[in-house]
């Protein structure tokens, strides 16, 4: 049996608020959902990274590698900890080298088509993560950052 469908209500996300850091967390969500892991355990990586002030793209370079490995171990996030912390820290990287901040990126994208595109050639940001994203987002994105339809 497939694994269900995560959303973004279920995590107390409200992505109509237009707010970036409620989009950033969304993407967050995306990103640690997109591995082959038990959606409990990604669902308490998503939480402990959140509690810990990880809203941004910022936030998570300021935590550093070794700071994320421990806040994805208290979740038992262990088997793909290390790999994650690599991986989160590349995608901030790069949307802070890129763009700036993650608000940034959605404004300058204007379109799910673009913004697609910007997400994937982002290191470590593969289809399946962008199409989690996208899932939700999409509705957000029309209403409250004004892109195309």
């Amino acid at each position: 049996m497939p694994p269900r469908k995560i959303y973004s209500a279920e995590l107390g996300l409200n992505l109509d608020s237009g707010r970036e850091e409620e989009s950033f967390k969304w993407f967050l969500a995306c990103l640690l959902f997109g591995k082959p892991i038990q959606q409990d355990i990604a669902r308490r990586a998503f939480h402990e990274l959140t509690d810990s002030g990880i809203t941004s793209p910022t936030a998570l370079l300021d935590t550093g590698w070794q700071g994320l490995v421990e806040i994805l171990d208290r979740a038992h996030y262990v088997r793909y900890d290390f790999s994650t912390a690599s991986k989160l820290l590349d995608v901030a990287q790069g949307v802070n080298d890129k763009y700036g901040s993650f608000g940034d990126l959605l404004r300058q994208a204007g379109s799910t088509k673009r913004l697609s595109g910007s997400l994937r050639e982002l290191k470590g940001v593969g289809p399946k993560t962008v199409d989690i994203f996208l899932r939700d987002m999409s509705p957000a994105l029309q209403k409250s950052w004004g892109y195309e339809c």
